[in-house]
């Protein structure tokens, strides 16, 4: 059912020819972008004509519109079951409660007497979000994306969701009723990469969607390929790859706890990952003995958890000591990361690279997607080695603001005219002879 890649007995490569070694999804953005590129640009020249158009091509839904009403909002909520209302209550309060910390506070720095700078944070002024509606519905996406944007001072939130033959052309009512929850009253039923075409772009009509300044949100490959597409036109927050867990364990692991975190992210998509990082061949044993029975006893069986399991992104592998495991769960860099080890805190301050680090066997990765308090949209395909999760931050910019006298530039002008000089850019030099009658001032 899964497969096992042994890197004992020899020292570990380094760098990229251990990641090299490593299991992971094919997922080609780049093939991609020259499909979605049409359609990107057919969203521009005939606006909500062509996500009309799209609705029916991709979803099987003749729309008159694609903004939701405010009405069919209203009612999603009400008709929500009540323990899903009081689920994603306690998630929404719990993100609230990480995310409210995050804020960045204004600051200022003297340099030297007379000369200060000062960085501001501003949250940019409006942001398209993404909930995915394909063979899931993610009403936790919604929390994910809209509380760090909220607590970030956004004004601006509009979200958009695949529209549902079942649902007349709405997006699924869990993630409507999780936007009423929210306060998000600016809804669309589009999907896709026709979707990110429409928040960058922006579109015009009775229920026109105005440009946004940032999309973000997990998808699939043709939201990951138009992301890519408008990067440098609109802010993004990462191209999101298929789901990954890694497992880094010893032999105190509890191998059902293993095997069913395993089964949890493999769920997800037949190129989900799951792999599992072992010095104890006794563990790795009882973990794929494990699988058989709990993979049976859900569902999703044959059309994900068996071909995501048994695919090449995913493996069981097997090491010589947990210092080795720890350069192969860095190299990996996973989007979610359990340390299932003795002394788990330990090992988990030790690691560079992962989206979320998940500490001893009660931290499973199922909490973090729904009620830990954390982000769940994290980089996937190793771009933990660089990049962070969805926070607070992603929705914020740093602006230095400069604030020198007289005398303050007096005193370093000279150094300014000099480096100028030395880069062949004397008008820059000039902008400050002509503040002191064209000759320097010398220290």
């Amino acid at each position: 059912m899964i497969s096992r890649i042994d890197l004992r007995g020899d020292t570990l490569p380094e760098g990229g020819a251990l990641r090299d070694l490593l299991p992971r999804a094919e997922f080609d953005v780049e093939a991609a972008l020259e499909k979605v590129r049409p359609i990107c640009e057919d969203v521009h020249h005939r606006g909500t004509a062509a996500l009309i158009e799209y609705a029916q091509k991709f979803d099987g839904v003749e729309l008159s519109q694609v903004r939701v009403p405010a009405e069919a909002i209203e009612a999603a909520l009400e008709q929500l079951d009540p323990a899903v209302r009081a689920a994603l209550e306690e998630s929404i309060r719990r993100a609230r409660i990480v995310h409210r910390n995050q804020r960045r506070t204004e600051h200022t720095t003297q340099v030297v007497p007379g000369g200060t700078v000062t960085e501001k944070w501003v949250p940019v002024e409006r942001v398209g979000l993404y909930a995915p509606g394909g063979r899931s519905v993610y009403p936790s996406s919604v929390v994910m994306n809209v509380v760090p944007a909220q607590e970030a001072g956004v004004e601006s939130i509009a979200l958009a969701s695949p529209p549902q033959r079942e649902f007349d052309g709405l997006p699924h009512p869990t993630i409507l009723a999780a936007c009423a929850l929210l306060g998000v009253d600016e809804v669309y039923a589009v999907g896709g990469a026709q979707a990110v075409a429409m928040f960058a772009y922006g579109t015009t009509g009775p229920d026109g969607c105005p440009p946004a300044n940032m999309v973000t949100g997990p998808g699939n490959i043709w939201v990951a390929a138009a992301k890519r597409y408008f990067t440098g036109k609109i802010g993004i927050d990462t191209e999101a790859g298929p789901t990954e867990i890694a497992v880094l364990a010893d032999s105190t692991a509890d191998p059902v706890h293993v095997a069913a975190d395993l089964i949890s992210q493999a769920e997800h998509d037949p190129l989900a990952a799951a792999v599992l990082v072992t010095d104890s061949v006794a563990l790795a044993d009882a973990v794929e003995k494990e699988l058989e029975p709990q993979v049976a006893a859900t569902k999703h069986i044959e059309d994900r958890i068996k071909p995501a399991l048994a695919g090449r992104q995913s493996a069981i592998v097997l090491v010589d000591s947990l210092e080795d495991g720890l350069k192969v769960v860095d190299a990996y860099g996973a989007e979610h990361l359990e340390i299932q080890t003795a002394d788990a805190a330990a090992w988990a301050a030790r690691v560079r690279n992962a989206g979320a680090i998940f500490v001893g066997p009660w931290s499973p990765v199922s909490l973090g997607d729904y009620c830990a308090g954390s982000n769940h949209v994290l980089p996937t395909g190793g771009c933990a080695c660089h990049s962070s999760g969805l926070s607070v931050q992603s929705f914020l910019r740093g602006i230095h603001i400069v604030d020198y006298t007289r005398d303050a530039l007096a005193e370093v002008a000279h150094h300014v005219v000099t480096l100028a000089e030395a880069e062949d850019l004397p008008a820059h030099g000039a902008a400050l002879k002509a503040r002191f009658g064209w000759k320097v001032p010398q220290q």
